[in-house]
């Protein structure tokens, strides 16, 4: 998960609405993140064949939603890449998200001692990558951190074509989390992000860290006016 401190006014134009930017202690972030999909089931009961395994990588950014006494943190997904066209039609469909079919491929190292990610894929003729690796053993955000804020995010937001939004609930147990060492992004984000997005992803990272995942529930989708 590559985080990168963004001016706020590049992202009013995806803001759902019924929704506002979130920030942490004053700045605002987008996160460029690099995944597998493992054992995915639809409806959460019915596997595809060779489609239950797949890499993902995604751009991102953070919003809120006050719902009664309860202040919602949730998750806007500007693009979100998948090698599989299936995967992107039915994420479409179903949750309104901006998916794409690329060619993808990934390397993953997870010595013990050591951790290495690779995510890879092609725009037209060229491919882009996101890298990093960490030491040692990972554990779970402080309190308050960047990195528990980037992490514990339980809320998908989209915008639908016919106007208004779409709220999900997405339940997972919160992550462990490595700060990585080493970590970046190579290639032309212009693009698919636009040339101001593409601008941000080509600078430095204010974090990066790798998480451990886990089990994840996304659950179906509700309207918002």
């Amino acid at each position: 998960m590559l985080n990168y401190e963004i001016d706020p006014r590049l992202l009013d134009k995806y803001v759902p609405c019924g929704t506002a930017l979130d920030s942490f202690l004053g700045k605002t972030y987008v996160s460029l993140v690099g995944f597998r999909f493992c054992r995915t089931k639809l409806f959460g009961f019915l596997t595809v064949p060779l489609h239950s395994d797949f890499d993902e990588v995604n751009l991102r950014f953070y919003v809120r939603r006050k719902e009664g006494d309860e202040n919602r943190r949730g998750v806007v997904f500007i693009a979100e890449i998948v090698p599989k066209q299936a995967v992107a039609t039915v994420a479409r469909l179903v949750y309104g998200e901006n998916y794409m079919c690329l060619p993808m491929k990934h390397r993953l190292c997870t010595e013990k001692s050591k951790k290495s990610f690779l995510y890879q894929w092609q725009v037209k003729n060229q491919w882009c990558q996101l890298t990093a690796e960490a030491m040692g053993a990972p554990e779970l955000p402080r309190e308050g951190s960047l990195e528990q804020y980037i992490t514990e995010h339980y809320w998908g937001y989209s915008t639908r074509r016919g106007g208004g939004s779409l709220e999900y609930h997405v339940s997972h147990v919160p992550w462990q989390v490595w700060a990585s060492t080493t970590a970046g992004f190579e290639g032309d984000a212009s693009g698919l992000y636009g040339t101001e997005l593409g601008r941000v992803l080509q600078g430095r990272p204010s974090s990066a860290f790798i998480a451990d995942g886990s089990s994840v529930t996304v659950f179906r989708g509700n309207k918002l006016t």
